[in-house]
């Protein structure tokens, strides 16, 4: 298909020039990026002490620390070695989100070989003709909502390829897409209102009430949830009129032409067998639901589900076991080097654990929070928590190591837990979707052909104003000692 040539080769030629305006400078690629950050965490080992606290069991079983533990070790830095095997433990560590890359770039190829996509898009971009940008919103409130109540970021690695052909055949581009997905399933993360991974895990571990203090989250993401629609309807009204204003005009060139716009006169006419295999396609997508919000699934169910799903639909389809396979390895393909940096990514996390600097710094920047007036501890929190994410971007990792010290560190200093926790949320989920060691947030942009660097000049306006709006509502829950009980 023709997005083979675009979606990883392309993306992955960061050392192009960024425009004619630049003066010469060319980004670098983002594997050199990747191995700076790797680099600068090896050297760090060597000025920042090891130190280690105890682990012991928090809730539901998950390890988490003894704030009280926290003792010097024996210096440990980073040989040449240790360096040279950061690499590879990182690929194996992020092996979860590696496969599910892989096979969700196989899957989706082998769907649009059975032509069901095509049939879709045409379908839905003539009932969207006359009132296209409502798709935005309607999109954005569904993605945000499912994982306000799931906390799955992750979702976002679904959502891209089934809405990436629609938007672009609607007149809009691949970053419109991306930003539905992740800005919409971020706002929804970050808030958290009934969120089991960030609000729930967060709660549990400072011994509060169960998803109490709903209101101020629930407020927290009607806000940030109508910004973010605002901010990327805006940007999606001006790529409709001037298509050559878009971040990723010519990246998108190809999947113009695949995904024809809606202006064509061409209409597609599904055969009994690809209704058959649409109608399939939808059943799995319900079976994904259903496990994910009744059994818990995380990416290795999906991973098998999504396996099954293409082989089930291709046959139904009326495609021969070889096309199946075939349609797989293009999908492979398409995101083989993107998957590759997930891994490459995790190194810097590998390194610090390695050399168990990683419990010093969670040490020295709550001792750094304790030193701040009361009025701003909690927007020191939120920074600190931001900056954290940088090194682990997981939420529930995050709050496994952090919450413990943050917590009971708040109370002496003023701050309630509610605060703190909501400190904790806002400064994990707006990392999430800028820090390129966020494994999920870059096989997102993998999958849609979407660079880094044209992502982060994106998001950069909406992240300033995602954080002004974060530290207004921090400000406001220390101004009234929020307890939400």
């Amino acid at each position: 298909m023709g997005l083979k040539k675009e979606t990883s080769v392309d993306y992955l030629r960061e050392g192009e020039e960024l425009s004619s305006s630049a003066k010469g400078f060319k980004m670098p690629h983002i594997y050199v990026i990747l191995f700076v950050f790797s680099a600068i965490a090896a050297i760090t080992t060597y000025f920042v002490p090891a130190g280690s606290y105890d682990r012991i069991e928090g809730p539901e079983g998950r390890e988490t620390i003894d704030p009280q533990s926290f003792q010097t070790m024996d210096s440990n830095p980073t040989t040449f070695m240790d360096f040279m095997l950061a690499f590879p433990k990182g690929l194996v560590d992020a092996g979860e989100i590696v496969f599910f890359t892989f096979i969700i770039g196989g899957m989706f190829m082998v769907l649009r070989k059975t032509g069901i996509i095509e049939n879709a898009v045409d379908s839905l971009t003539r009932t969207f003709s006359n009132k296209r940008i409502a798709v935005i919103p309607v999109l954005m409130v569904v993605f945000a909502v499912v994982c306000s109540l799931i906390g799955t970021q992750e979702l976002s690695l679904v959502y891209v390829p089934v809405i990436l052909p629609l938007i672009i055949a609607l007149g809009y581009d691949s970053m419109t897409a991306v930003a539905i997905a992740l800005c919409a399933t971020t706002a929804g993360f970050t808030s958290g209102f009934l969120n089991p991974i960030n609000t729930g895990l967060g709660q549990k571990l400072s011994g509060l009430p169960l998803y109490s203090g709903i209101g101020l989250r629930l407020t927290a993401f009607i806000i940030i949830l109508a910004i973010s629609s605002w901010y990327v309807m805006r940007y999606a009204k001006k790529i409709y009129s001037r298509p050559e204003s878009s971040l990723v005009f010519e990246d998108d060139q190809e999947k113009r032409e695949l995904y024809k716009s809606v202006k064509s006169t061409d209409r597609y006419t599904a055969t009994g067998r690809q209704k058959a295999a649409a109608a399939a396609a939808l059943l799995f997508f319900g079976l994904l639901v259903y496990g994910v919000l009744q059994h818990g699934w995380f990416m290795m169910e999906m991973s098998g589900l999504f396996i099954i799903m293409g082989i089930t639909v291709g046959l139904v389809a009326g495609l021969s076991s070889t096309q199946i396979c075939e349609g797989f390895n293009e999908g492979f393909k398409n995101v083989m080097l993107g998957a590759f940096i997930v891994g490459v990514a995790r190194a810097v996390a590998v390194i610090m654990e390695d050399a168990q600097i990683m419990d010093t710094i969670v040490f020295a920047l709550g001792e750094v929070v304790g030193n701040f007036p009361a009025i701003f501890s909690a927007i020191g929190m939120f920074f600190i928590q931001f900056l954290f994410n940088f090194l682990v971007p997981s939420g529930s990792g995050q709050a496994l190591v952090t919450i413990p010290i943050m917590a009971p560190l708040a109370e002496i200093i003023g701050v309630t837990k509610q605060t703190a926790i909501l400190a904790y949320q806002f400064g994990d989920g707006l990392g999430n979707i800028l820090f390129p060691t966020s494994g999920y947030f870059m096989a997102t942009l993998v999958l849609a052909g979407v660079k880094w660097h044209k992502w982060v000049k994106f998001y950069i306006p909406l992240f300033g104003i995602w954080v002004s709006v974060s530290i207004v509502f921090l400000i406001i829950a220390q101004a009234i000692q929020w307890t939400g009980v």
